[in-house]
């Protein structure tokens, strides 16, 4: 049986790429899912399709990550509703152009700063003493390879990715007196709406990203999750780096010149 069936995960920036993708496998699964992000239309329909296909229970809520206020809102909501999450799937996240820093955009760093690292700590502040008193759980927080290595123009992206690094690490030490767990898994190049995002809605200069090789799918990186999920209650995973066969660090790509 799934270590997943007929519990319940909460997941962030569930409304496309990852969260949309984690949201289907745990489905699949078994797994009933509270399901945040800023777009409640899209969440609307993903939990009707997930509620039609697998008879889960689904529990949505429009969340801003970016803002404390909106989070103690989904905090009470979902206490309200009597659940406390399993897993906590810190998904949420975003990168804003490749300037560099002596050209870079206050608004995009903020963003960025806002999304990845205070909203993650946001939403962990709020579940955490959840799941501490439940007793078990599992917080699985979404990095990048570009919590690993630094690339031209990747700047406060970088230091982002690095901080969720060491939050996840720090996360471990502060949980080493409770059954709850931490990973951190840090994918590569993977096809979603993320470069999209990076380039404010350029698609021709997005899609040049992943023109000359198979990027990762954003299925391959929440089958990882699943899997991370599922493992016996003695393992824990700390850190999983998942990247394209095609890429083998931030620079190193075999392109497909056909």
């Amino acid at each position: 049986m799934s270590g997943v069936k007929d519990k319940w995960a909460l997941i962030t920036g569930a409304s496309a790429g990852i969260g949309e993708a984690v949201a289907k496998v745990l489905a699949s699964y078994g797994c009933n899912l509270i399901l945040s992000a800023r777009r409640k239309e899209k969440l609307q329909d993903l939990a009707h399709k997930l509620t039609e296909k697998y008879a889960v229970k689904t529990y949505i809520y429009p969340v801003d990550v970016r803002i404390s206020e909106s989070v103690d809102l989904l905090l009470e909501s979902v206490k309200s509703a009597k659940i406390t999450p399993d897993f906590l799937i810190n998904n949420a996240g975003l990168a804003m152009g490749l300037e560099p820093v002596q050209e870079g955009f206050i608004y995009k760093w903020e963003a960025m700063i806002d999304t990845n690292l205070k909203g993650l700590l946001y939403i962990t502040r709020a579940f955490l003493p959840l799941m501490i008193e439940k007793g078990e759980g599992h917080i699985v927080n979404i990095g990048s390879t570009a919590g690993w290595q630094t690339y031209p123009g990747g700047n406060v992206y970088n230091a982002t990715k690095f901080g969720v690094r060491a939050l996840s690490d720090a996360m471990n030490l502060d949980l080493v007196d409770t059954d709850i767990k931490v990973s951190c898994i840090a994918p590569g190049n993977c096809e979603t709406d993320f470069s999209l995002v990076r380039f404010e809605g350029d698609k021709e200069r997005a899609d040049r990203v992943y023109a000359k090789y198979k990027a990762l799918e954003a299925k391959d990186v929440a089958d990882a999750i699943y899997y991370v999920l599922n493992t016996p209650s003695h393992v824990n995973i700390p850190y999983l780096r998942i990247m394209p066969k095609d890429q083998r660090n931030i620079y190193i790509f075999k392109e497909n010149k056909s």
